[in-house]
């Protein structure tokens, strides 16, 4: 049953939830090839194929699929023409994508054209941007689906899915979150160099749909954390288009207050999160696992609509300076009880047993659209 799989990752935030079921594949056995592109590749981002290439036991291939500035469509053209090439050269036996990034749908594009299976994780999700359309693309266009919560599944059979194509696992980065970082505290602060003991992090992406008035949402955002006295660890955001307009809002902070990073280590961020008076801005992390591990999130925006509700989460706009103001003198530093909407740290374990079984590898190609009675 020894396999060749092909993971594909474009961003730090994707590498942290496909390298918990990468190394689970390779321990099980089966061949594990990384095809690293997008922002990992840039300097601009902390050139994060760095923490890629610490991965033991693997095979790594690189591909700069844009330059700075790029527009959406040029980049999902480039990868389409880079993965074509690299993915008749290596046949593998399964394409492993994630989310709703451009880099997943090129490639997801790819395998549906020449046949190759490709599995799709964390499907079902919605968020109200343009990310959401490409993850229900993505839906349609993969051989199966890896979902993180019974919700996810119903919606990608909503779609017209199977059932035996839905296999619900939990969200993969919870694997990682559930254990021992393996560094402690202290370590962090001194490798990044974080002189505060009480922060926050704040992690402001921008909504292509909105990119416009992101500058004005990140000012407004920024703004209301300086007025609270709160230190925070800012991580930068994503490349997508807007991305200027928040920069320009993070250089203008006080850099004692507020420590800046283009990235960090996946270990450290997660030691850095189990001790944050708060998470704040519009990433997936506020939603997954800041509930995981009971720590209180402010959610900025419209990025993360509907995808989830726990009880240590608050939302509102940019604009809303009296919410901001409330949950950063109130609730942080809170602790809530462990939100198991999105799995118990399993998800590793339940996606090997599913390539154990000879069904997956022995499912057609053409898939059926099963109408909702």
């Amino acid at each position: 049953m020894r396999k060749s799989l092909l993971f594909v990752t474009g961003t730090r935030a994707d590498f942290g939830k496909l390298e918990p079921l990468a190394i689970a594949a390779r321990d099980a056995g089966h061949q594990v090839t990384f095809w690293v592109t997008g922002m990992h590749m840039m300097d601009r981002y902390g050139l994060t194929k760095l923490e890629v290439q610490r991965t033991q036991g693997v095979d790594i291939v690189e591909f700069e699929n844009q330059s700075a500035g790029d527009p959406q469509d040029l980049v999902l053209a480039n990868t389409v023409m880079g993965f074509s090439k690299f993915a008749r050269e290596l046949d593998p036996d399964l394409v492993i994508i994630h989310g709703d990034r451009v880099e997943a749908i090129a490639c997801a594009l790819v395998c549906a054209t020449n046949y190759v299976r490709c599995a799709h994780i964390e499907g079902g999700e919605v968020s109200g941007t343009i990310d959401e359309l490409f993850r229900h693309c993505n839906t349609k266009l993969a051989h199966s689906h890896f979902v993180s919560s019974k919700s996810a599944a119903r919606r990608v059979a909503a779609m017209g899915e199977t059932d035996d194509r839905i296999y619900v696992i939990g969200s993969p980065e919870l694997d990682f979150h559930s254990q021992n970082s393996g560094v402690s505290l202290d370590e962090v602060r001194d490798y990044y160099e974080i002189p505060f003991d009480d922060y926050g992090i704040c992690t402001f992406h921008p909504v292509t749909s909105e990119q416009d008035n992101m500058g004005d949402q990140a000012h407004a955002l920024f703004g209301a954390l300086e007025a609270s006295g709160r230190n925070f660890v800012v991580i930068l955001p994503n490349n997508d288009p807007g991305a200027d307009g928040i920069l320009g809002a993070i250089r203008s902070l006080p850099a004692d207050r507020f420590r800046v990073l283009p990235s960090m280590r996946f270990a450290h961020f997660s030691e850095l999160m189990k001790n944050a008076g708060a998470i704040v801005g519009n990433s997936s992390a506020g939603v997954r696992e800041a509930p995981f591990l009971g720590v209180p999130s402010l959610d900025i925006g419209t990025r993360q609509n509907n995808r989830a509700n726990g009880a240590s989460i608050t939302a509102c706009s940019a604009f809303d300076h009296k919410t901001i103001d409330n949950f950063l003198q109130s609730t942080w530093g809170q602790r809530f009880d462990q939100n198991g909407e999105f799995g118990e740290g399993r998800a590793a374990d339940r996606f090997v047993e599913t390539l154990n079984e000879p069904d997956f590898w022995t499912r057609g190609f053409q898939k059926e659209f099963r109408d909702l009675v």
